[in-house]
Order: structure tokens, then sequence, then C-alpha cells
């Protein structure tokens, strides 16, 4: 046995993570947790010096420009958070009782919650087997006569039938929204995800690979929408027009709502988005290695990977794998912890969940529960180096070969 040392050490021998060393009380490795950046504390302190706390400040902009410019310079409105952005998505597409919205139902429960807060009808689709996400076939399969909009999903950042999809709506005359939470940095063609539907939605939360610990974008493509969405967003009120000194007092133009984020948070989105080179360059590293060592025993193991399709750019999100249907998950996870390493399932299909009793058509969606049922997520965070990766992966294959054969 030999010691490998990291920033935080544990035991292993040259097949992988043998066990953690709980004499030693080092902590596991997390899931995931929040990436820092360089300048952080310095923004933080020039916000507070200048006494500009609230949004719409020099910060605000600036890092409107920066996702802009990872955006193909599509219009950008920073939000508390990525539910509030789709929550202005649902006001800004003037949906209500009656309509039907289409969705994945392998997706967070945000991506509901803004519609069947506004009365829809929610129409839940499956997704493809290979990408995780709703693709053409599963859309399409969702229309209906009452469909007014439809939201993608594009799971850990993959859609290949995005732009088809955009035709489709444009088509039947429907909205297409993206919930882009995973997406900021995936590409499809030369297409960013979040900039092919009328509106995205990006999120900044504490998990994802820029944060400010709650925040979230609107990406506003539809060019008829751009006024709206800045009232919506200032409360319903014309003050963004006022600020650039259009009119000579705001007012209540319509119905709105806060989403408008502080300048603190501004402060550290920015400082994120000018470190994300380097911070994307060490999560796909860290993508690399899992996919060399865990593809590399898929086979074998009868493991499935998500799928890349030609022509997309992967933003290094998560990274999950599908176990063999005849392995137990619970078990799985539980000896990954005892090795020291949190591992992890992810969404919980809508469809099956209380709150769709109430604001959902019934249906059963099959591949969406089996990839439920099956998804491990591996730990992807700015903690995890390359040598680290390399030892969790080893560990995982070693764990459910042995979860395979007992």
């Amino acid at each position: 046995m030999r010691v490998w040392r990291s920033p935080n050490p544990r035991w292993y021998d040259g097949a992988g993570p043998v066990k953690f060393a709980l004499s030693m009380r080092r902590p596991l490795i997390a899931l995931t947790t929040p990436a820092r950046a360089p300048r952080e504390l310095e923004y933080l302190e020039q916000v507070l010096r200048n006494g500009h706390l609230q949004g719409d400040g020099a910060f605000t902009a600036r890092a409107s420009t920066l996702l802009s410019g990872v955006l193909d310079d599509a219009h950008v409105l920073l939000t508390t958070s990525c539910t509030h952005a789709l929550e202005l998505m649902a006001l800004l597409f003037d949906v209500g009782a009656g309509d039907e919205v289409v969705l994945p139902s392998f997706t967070f429960p945000s991506t509901a919650n803004a519609f069947a807060l506004r009365g829809c009808r929610l129409r839940f689709v499956d997704v493809d087997p290979t990408t995780w996400s709703a693709e053409l076939p599963q859309i399409e399969a969702g229309f209906s006569s009452s469909t007014k909009a439809v939201v993608s999903m594009g799971y850990g950042g993959v859609q290949r039938d995005l732009p088809s999809i955009a035709n489709l709506c444009a088509e039947r005359g429907v909205w297409l929204g993206e919930d882009a939470a995973h997406g900021l940095f995936a590409r499809q063609g030369d297409r960013a995800l979040g900039t092919v539907g009328a509106l995205g939605a990006l999120s900044f939360h504490a998990t994802k690979n820029i944060t400010c610990g709650e925040g979230g974008a609107l990406v506003v493509n539809d060019p008829s929408l751009r006024e709206r969405a800045e009232i919506a967003r200032e409360k319903g009120t014309d003050r963004a027009r006022y600020l650039r000194g259009e009119v000579a007092a705001y007012s209540w133009q319509t119905l709105g709502s806060s989403y408008l984020p502080s300048e603190l948070l501004a402060a550290v989105l920015c400082a994120q988005l000018e470190n994300a080179e380097a911070s994307q360059s060490a999560r796909h590293a860290v993508v690399d290695v899992y996919a060399d060592v865990v593809g590399g025993a898929a086979s074998r193991l009868g493991l499935t990977l998500q799928a890349t399709p030609a022509g997309a750019v992967v933003p290094a999100h998560v990274f999950g794998v599908l176990l063999p249907p005849d392995v137990d998950r619970t078990v799985v996870v539980t000896a990954m912890r005892e090795r020291g390493v949190v591992v992890a399932s992810h969404y919980e299909p809508l469809h099956l969940a209380p709150a769709a009793k109430t604001c959902a058509t019934p249906t059963r969606l099959p591949v969406t529960e089996d990839i439920a049922r099956r998804l491990v997520r591996l730990p992807l965070h700015p903690g995890v180096s390359v040598d680290d990766a390399a030892a969790i992966a080893a560990g995982f294959v070693d764990v459910v070969g042995r979860a395979g054969r007992g």
C-alpha cells in the first residue's frame, strides 16, 4: 500500500481507492463545491466602498457584457436566480389557464413551477436514451392543439436537436424557451445553448461552473420581447429607461416583480466570468480523465456514458454514468462514501412527483424513469484535481465491478 498525497489526503493502492481513513478524520471528496475566483474580494470591496449596493450598477453592466460575449452577443438581463429567469420567461410568453406547455420530466422543478404558477397545464415528455435530453421526436410527440410553449432543457449542456426544435416551434406558432441552467459554455454547431429559443434562462447557483451563490440571467433572443423583459424585471416599471435618461420619471407600466440582483452578486459574477477560461480548462481536464477511465471499463461493466452529438461542445458541468440494470445504486453510493467520495443520483422524474397530480397530464415515460433509476454523478468541481479524478474513477470502476459480482 502506498500513500497518495493531495490537498485532502486519503489512502490508495495501485488499483484505486481502498478505503477512507476514518481515523484521519479527513473530509469527504464532495459531489460539488462552489467555484472561487481570484478577484472576488477585491470587487466586493469596491462595491462596498462606492456604496452602490443595489443592482444596475457598473458590475451589473460588466457582467452582462461578459456573458453576452460568451453567448454570441445575445442580450442578457441578470436575475436573482435561474428560477426567476424562468418565471420571467413564463410571464413574457403570456401563458395562463388553459395553455399547455411541453417540457421534459427529467429536469429541476423550477422548469415546471414557472409555468404551473401561471395556471398552465404541463405535458411532460420523455428524453433521448443517448443524450438524456428531450429531442425533436419527444418534443413533437408532446404537441397538442392547446400547446402554447415548449421549454427545452439540455441535460449536462448536451442537446442534439435544439435547432430543429426551434424550427418546429416556429412552424407551429409556439414559443420556445430554453432552461439552460446546465448550458453555459455549451454549443451545438454554431449556436450557444441559451440563444436558440426566444428566451433562455441561465443559473449561477453555487453548484454551477460559474457562480455568485444564487443568481441567474434571462437571455433575450427575440427583439420583440426586449422592452417587456426589461420592464417586467424591474417591478413592472420603466425604471431602466429612467436610468438611461430616456424619461423624466419612471412609472408602473405592467405586471412584473423584483428580479434584479444586487451589485454584490454582480461583482462576484464578474470575477468568476473573468476566470472562466482557467476554471473551464480544469473542469474539462477532470472530465477527460473520467471519460478515459470509466469509458474504458464501460463495455466490460455494462456502464453507459452520455453521448456527445456531432458538432457539440459540452460545458463540463456534470459527469454522469448509467449503472447496469442489475447493479443496486444504493450499494454503489454507500461503497464510494466509505472510500471517501460522495457520488449521487440526480433528478427525480417530475411526472411521478406529487405536485404533478394537480398541474400535469398523466403519462408514463419509460426512458426518463430508467435513466433516473440508474444515473450516478461523480464529483466535478474546483476541489477535484486530475489526480483525484483518476483515483475516483478507478475506485468507481472497482466498486461497480464488485457490486455486479455481488
